[in-house]
């Protein structure tokens, strides 16, 4: 089991930035092993995968964010990150955090394949 903690959600003006953050609590040997995502959703949208980074640290963007967000992982601290820089209105939602099974890569990491997930921290861009 891996419970997932965001934090570093909050309200920003379009152009400033936002690092947010995802605490796993999981054994400091096995987050590594961990593919993760981060997701968002707007009120009255779907769900979107924005970025994903696999065990080996490999990346993928979804394309409206490309440029703009940056994904990465501390498997020291068991810690996933999402730095957001130039923020955008259309950014705004609740962002999640989520991880697959071990030792697994989703298929298409931006659409899904994961099992587990945060409760989400909110991004307001006005």
């Amino acid at each position: 089991q891996v419970q997932l903690v965001e934090s570093g959600g909050g309200s920003a003006q379009a152009g400033g930035a936002l690092r947010l953050s995802c605490d796993a609590s999981t054994s400091l040997r096995t987050f590594n092993l961990y593919a993760m995502g981060w997701f968002r959703q707007a009120p009255g949208k779907e769900r979107e995968g924005v970025a994903s980074i696999d065990s080996d640290g490999g990346t993928s963007y979804a394309d409206p964010v490309k440029g703009r967000f940056t994904i990465s992982r501390d498997n020291a601290k068991n810690t996933l990150y999402l730095q957001i820089n130039n923020l955008q209105p259309e950014d705004s939602g609740t962002y999640y955090c989520a991880a697959a099974r071990t030792l697994y890569t989703p298929t298409c990491p931006l659409r899904g394949g994961y099992v587990f997930w945060g409760q989400g921290t909110q991004v307001t861009v006005s």
